[in-house]
């Protein structure tokens, strides 16, 4: 059994929360991450609705200053928002399969990607929706600039384009490994496709790439979880 396969004892691992809202692609990119690391059975789900803007109200203020989505909570109290940081506190929990690298090199390579994916698209394809689209609404979108909006659909159109040369030369978005970075890219696809933003036609690599992301059983175990719903 390759390393990638290999799967940790979880059973001692503490029962933790998480908050989020079933279908968002910020809380995606963590449940993906809990099932690619066997930790799914550990998580009790807690939802918050943005699309009626639970997360921007003072009851969940108190729990993420930011008013963002997903946050772990830790059974001692201990509140980790940000995807990038809980994803680095799964891996740290259990060992296989590794997302965040075990050289410094692929640390380093990991970490780097993972933030090329939110800048150059997830985040951009997030500012488009807030601005150029009706958003969450009047009680979230207290201020929106549908030029600025415009130009974040065309820098995440960009940002395809650079993974899908990228994808050409090598099977994952950080090397030869699926890592936190590619999740951080399936969290661009699925929010792209969440608002029609569609892949340009010629980026053949990044569809076939994604393709093969469908076939993951952590991608397949985070889809029937949105097939089920909020509850």
């Amino acid at each position: 059994m390759s390393s990638s396969q290999q799967r940790a004892d979880v059973s001692t691992v503490p029962g933790m929360k998480i908050y989020d809202w079933f279908n968002g692609p910020y809380p995606a990119r963590v449940r993906i991450a809990l099932a690619e690391k066997g930790l799914l059975p550990k998580i009790e789900f807690i939802a918050v609705n943005l699309w009626i803007g639970e997360h921007k109200k003072p009851e969940f203020l108190a729990i993420n200053y930011s008013g963002t989505l997903p946050v772990l909570e830790l059974n001692d109290g201990t509140l980790i928002a940000e995807c990038t940081a809980i994803t680095q506190y799964l891996d740290s929990l259990v060992g296989e399969p590794t997302l965040t690298g075990e050289t410094p090199v692929e640390k380093g390579l990991i970490h780097m990607m993972t933030k090329r994916a939110e800048i150059e698209f997830l985040d951009a394809v997030s500012t488009y929706f807030h601005h150029a689209t009706p958003g969450l609404g009047p009680e979230v979108e207290l201020y929106q600039n549908a030029e600025w909006g415009g130009r974040m659909r065309d820098k995440a159109i960009r940002g395809m384009r650079y993974f899908d040369n990228l994808l050409k030369d090598q099977p994952f978005v950080a090397g030869d490994r699926f890592s936190m970075a590619d999740i951080a890219v399936l969290g661009g696809m699925i929010f792209a496709s969440l608002v029609q933003v569609p892949v340009p036609d010629e980026c053949a690599a990044l569809r076939a790439w994604h393709a093969r992301m469908q076939e993951r059983p952590s991608v397949q175990a985070w889809r029937a979880m949105v097939e089920r719903g909020a509850a």
